[in-house]
């Protein structure tokens, strides 16, 4: 038997398009044989994966899936809103949550774990074969507590636990499980809604406090204030920043009147023990993805010869 080394699989992951672990298995099948292997995968429709690839995949499902003390969020991309609605990418989407749920958030990791006879990668690619549109498992997150709850919440659900927004909190606690997770499905619902930052201002960006120091000093130097007293109100402006960006400071929006940190601190009473926020993450779908504008007419009239 031939020995399959790393620079083959490169090459036919190059040609085809295909998965590494794909790529790897159809030169194992055939021995080595380059041109044997591209047909191989090509009869098993992972190669038309490559024609694809190219392709802006920025619609899509949010899967957000919870277990207990633990929870994962996935992000799977296609190209058209359309795909969202078909029950196979659906499948995929959920099959992907529960496999994230138990390798981790490495999405290598995740395509690499076996589903059956067949990597999440395999899958993937068969999907892409069988629907006709680039996909892709763009990122996953995943969270985990020794005590408590990881609780999540899907905003805009397509199918249960799969949508357009998706979140993950977890809370540590000693304390009843049941109250801790309606109080992590309310903190979910806010972070969809408030969009925080961080749980609190230690947890920022030093980089967008610094931006937003200097663009509040800069707005009362061109009013001509002195030095010292813009240092006090950009000090105040910053706990005002910080009410708007950190979890713990911003106004609660199941009640408006106390902030996060205090309907916290209310609910311990309810859950019989100290409650801690150990995290939380937020994905909206496609956020940070350049889409392409297309303009459907013109690409009729240029598949049909017209100007």
């Amino acid at each position: 038997m031939a020995t399959i080394t790393a620079a083959m699989v490169k090459d036919l992951r190059e040609s085809t398009g295909a998965g590494m672990m794909d790529c790897k298995a159809a030169l194992t099948e055939n021995n080595g044989d380059m041109q044997a292997a591209q047909d191989w995968l090509r009869k098993k429709g992972l190669s038309k994966a490559a024609k694809k690839a190219g392709r802006v995949a920025a619609e899509g499902l949010i899967g957000a899936l919870t277990s207990g003390t633990k929870g994962v969020l996935v992000e799977v991309n296609s190209e058209t809103d359309f795909v969202a609605r078909n029950e196979q990418f659906q499948g995929l989407v959920k099959m992907i949550a529960q496999v994230a749920l138990h390798s981790g958030a490495d999405v290598e990791k995740i395509k690499a774990a076996k589903v059956g006879d067949v990597t999440v990668e395999t899958a993937i690619s068969d999907a892409i074969a069988t629907i006709g549109e680039n996909m892709t498992l763009r990122r996953a997150a995943s969270l985990e507590v020794s005590k408590g709850v990881v609780s999540s919440y899907v905003h805009n659900a397509v199918i249960d636990g799969a949508g357009k927004i998706g979140v993950i909190v977890a809370l540590e606690s000693a304390g009843k499980a049941d109250e801790l997770a309606v109080l992590g499905r309310q903190l979910a619902m806010h972070v969809a809604a408030a969009k925080p930052l961080a749980l609190d201002p230690a947890g920022l960006d030093p980089e967008t406090v610094k931006r937003e120091k200097d663009v509040l000093a800069d707005k009362y130097r061109q009013q001509g204030k002195p030095e010292n007293v813009i240092e006090k109100i950009v000090d105040s402006g910053l706990k005002t920043y910080y009410k708007e960006v950190c979890l713990l400071d911003q106004a609660f929006i199941h009640d408006n009147g106390k902030s996060v940190a205090q309907a916290v601190k209310e609910a311990e009473g309810k859950v019989g023990g100290p409650i801690k926020i150990a995290g939380f993450v937020n994905y909206a779908l496609g956020e940070g993805i350049e889409k392409q504008e297309s303009d459907f007419a013109a690409e009729v009239a240029a598949a049909s010869g017209k100007k």
